[in-house]
């Protein structure tokens, strides 16, 4: 009887210890403090590590698509109506990009490398073959007249040059001379003067098998924030394009890896050498990709708002003054001086002024905004996709006839998609990794649920223990007579 007793009463403690327990590292975070400690430590940019074979030689597959805007009005643009374009695409390219030059510096804490990226044209995903012809800008010809509008002599060189040869504002193209390079009349008469000029003009020209320059990211060693981040690019930790040193700085990764421990509510920095600077993206929802919870982050409006909406963008504006507008950026100073405008496709985001002007433009955030889906716990991108829009700046420009009465108007060429989804082999490792953070995560709730089930037998072995019977066949003498 004793033993029983005793059974029952720890049965009771138990459930006391269990549930204080619980509660107590639940309210602790003791476990999830623990595991993201532990991701800190083993996600970092070393040998022999999954972090670093995903960074040197990303194993999901990454595809580029080109959609260009197919000009249908040249004649009525130099007449000053308003442009009608048709987005023709997507032009699919599978891209590789591996680390290269790979050399870790002061005891493991960085490393350099370059980035090759090499573009393979892949026919059954594309619209047409790499021939398709595009009709857009002459880009190298709105180059050259913008650079030498103010110089009498060339004005009158070019002008002859131009009608002689019958060079017009508007050409024709294949996707492939677009994209990749084609030899331009006027550039290789204008070598004859610049020996040092290049005559071979393309939207990504000498971008194909090639590399943006030598990077240092840090290695994550010493802190797990500056895991893959940028320290200095092409030598040096700051740019030399925008007016401000705010706008000049580089922050962040490349990109392509972020660092463990991902929060709701921090800003993630990119570096993109396309832009020709440094942008952010903030936390918008919950995602699920391939079963593995994640948090999708996108550039918010404000990255490439206007200065008077976004004071911090004043140093975008060159030269230092001369703002667009919201939604656009030239980068005409990092692109040897042609009228290149960046915006994200369709005009999203910008400013109402630069859709109307362009008869086609149909913004839809599904289609044409840049997003990242991350894993929170190991940073791992499960689902990326840059879009970006190459665009001209196109005006009349009154010494060169070509320019006829055009209107001013940010012109659409061509717009890019960069996407990437996680591979089946890494979801999988992925997986089992969220396994693990979900028993981890759940262990105070584990005992908790001991503590209530133990607590709940305790009470059963009580309410079994009743007040023993009188004995059999003795009756009680009542307390009163009648």
């Amino acid at each position: 009887m004793l033993l029983k007793s005793c059974c029952i009463y720890s049965t009771g403690v138990f459930s006391v210890l269990f549930l204080i327990s619980g509660i107590v590292l639940v309210l602790s975070n003791v476990f999830p403090h623990f595991l993201h400690s532990l991701v800190e430590k083993q996600i970092v940019l070393k040998n022999d590590t999954d972090a670093f074979e995903a960074w040197e030689n990303p194993p999901a597959p990454i595809y580029m698509q080109f959609y260009f805007f197919h000009l249908g009005n040249p004649l009525e643009v130099l007449d000053g109506e308003r442009p009608a374009v048709l987005e023709i695409g997507p032009y699919t390219y599978r891209e590789y990009r591996p680390m290269e030059q790979v050399d870790f510096q002061e005891n493991g804490t960085k490393v350099t490398a370059v980035n090759t990226k090499t573009y393979i044209f892949q026919r059954n995903m594309s619209r047409g073959p790499e021939s398709d012809l595009i009709r857009t800008v002459n880009i190298p010809a709105m180059t050259v007249m913008e650079q030498f509008k103010d110089n009498t002599i060339a004005v009158k060189l070019i002008n002859d040059y131009m009608k002689g040869a019958d060079v017009g504002l508007f050409i024709t193209r294949t996707v492939a001379e677009l994209l990749w390079g084609y030899e331009d009349e006027l550039l290789k008469t204008l070598k004859k003067f610049k020996p040092s000029l290049d005559d071979v003009f393309g939207l990504f020209y000498k971008s194909n098998a090639t590399n943006d320059g030598e990077y240092v990211f840090f290695t994550g060693q010493q802190n797990y924030k500056d895991f893959a981040r940028v320290d200095t690019w092409r030598g040096t930790s700051n740019l030399s394009w925008w007016t401000t040193d705010e706008c000049n700085m580089i922050n962040g990764t490349n990109g392509a890896s972020f660092h463990p421990v991902i929060t709701k509510n921090e800003s993630l920095y990119m570096f993109s050498s396309d832009l020709c600077r440094s942008l952010y993206a903030e936390y918008e929802g919950d995602v699920t990709v391939k079963g593995i919870p994640g948090y999708r982050f996108s550039p918010p409006s404000k990255v490439f708002a206007n200065m008077t909406l976004n004071p911090a963008n004043a140093g975008f504006c060159v030269p230092a003054g001369k703002c667009m507008g919201s939604g656009v950026l030239n980068v005409s100073t990092c692109k040897q001086g042609a009228p290149i405008i960046m915006s994200s496709p369709h005009f999203y985001q910008a400013d109402e002024k630069f859709v109307k002007d362009v008869f086609g433009m149909k913004p839809k955030k599904e289609q044409h905004e840049t997003l990242i889906d991350i894993n929170p716990l190991t940073g791992f991108v499960l689902q990326a996709a840059k879009r970006l829009q190459v665009n001209v700046y196109l005006e009349k420009i009154p010494t060169f006839s070509k320019t006829g009465n055009v209107r001013t108007v940010v012109l659409p060429v061509v717009y890019l998609n960069e996407s990437v989804l996680i591979d089946d082999a890494s979801a999988m490792k992925l997986q089992k990794i969220i396994v693990e953070q979900t028993v981890v995560v759940n262990i105070p709730f584990m005992f908790i649920g001991l503590g209530i089930l133990l607590g709940g037998i305790f009470m059963f072995l009580m309410c079994r223990q009743k007040i023993p019977e009188s004995p059999q066949g003795e009756q009680v003498e009542p307390l009163l007579s009648s």
